[in-house]
């Protein structure tokens, strides 16, 4: 496999990072360069680390995962998307509490690079037996991902300042979209 596949991949599995990165930055009502940094280390460190742990863990552990992948991800997104679109409804409006540079929340960024990555582990798995360079391969897809998310926080910001419910409400919505088509294309429905 060459450069131009794996960076097809790296693009391709940045995509779910990339729609999160979006809504990240339709939250925010004034962004930083430390916090796009930070979101953008999340995801790319994450989309990075993943296919090597699946790399590693190879082709007996193969069926566990990816049996089980789609729903930690549906379960990930659909709670967070879940808990975005309760706070819109529920008029509860993070500018009441928060600054302008109020910090990130850790703890959700893990969940969400977490949730984003799962397909990464079993590409990692499909790269052991492909006989892949994990580290040229990893390094691809967390530049990549680090890319598109940078952007995608920057994209999320601009068309939130103006609309912030309703794309707070757009952007849980999505998430639950998102973890949703992972789910359905696993089960073979998409």
């Amino acid at each position: 496999m060459g450069f131009f596949e794996i960076f097809m991949i790296g693009i391709g599995l940045s995509m779910d990072a990339f729609a999160v990165a979006i809504c990240k930055g339709l939250s925010m009502r004034r962004i930083k360069l430390e916090n796009i940094l930070v979101i953008a280390l999340f995801f790319g460190g994450f989309q990075a680390i993943m296919p090597m742990a699946g790399y590693f863990l190879g082709k007996q552990f193969e069926e566990y995962i990816v049996s089980v992948d789609h729903w930690i991800a549906f379960a990930l997104l659909a709670f967070i998307g879940g808990k975005m679109i309760a706070d819109v409804l529920r008029g509860e409006d993070d500018d009441e509490h928060l600054s302008a540079d109020s910090v990130l929340d850790i703890k959700e960024l893990f969940i969400l690079a977490v949730a984003t990555s799962i397909d990464a582990l079993a590409v990692g798995i499909s790269f052991a037996f492909l006989r892949v360079d994990i580290g040229i391969a990893a390094a691809t897809i967390g530049v990549t991902t680090f890319i598109l998310s940078s952007a995608g926080v920057i994209i999320g910001n601009r068309f939130g300042a103006r609309y912030k419910d309703k794309a707070a409400l757009a952007g849980g919505i999505i998430l639950i979209l998102i973890g949703l088509k992972i789910l359905l294309e696993h089960l073979g429905y998409i």
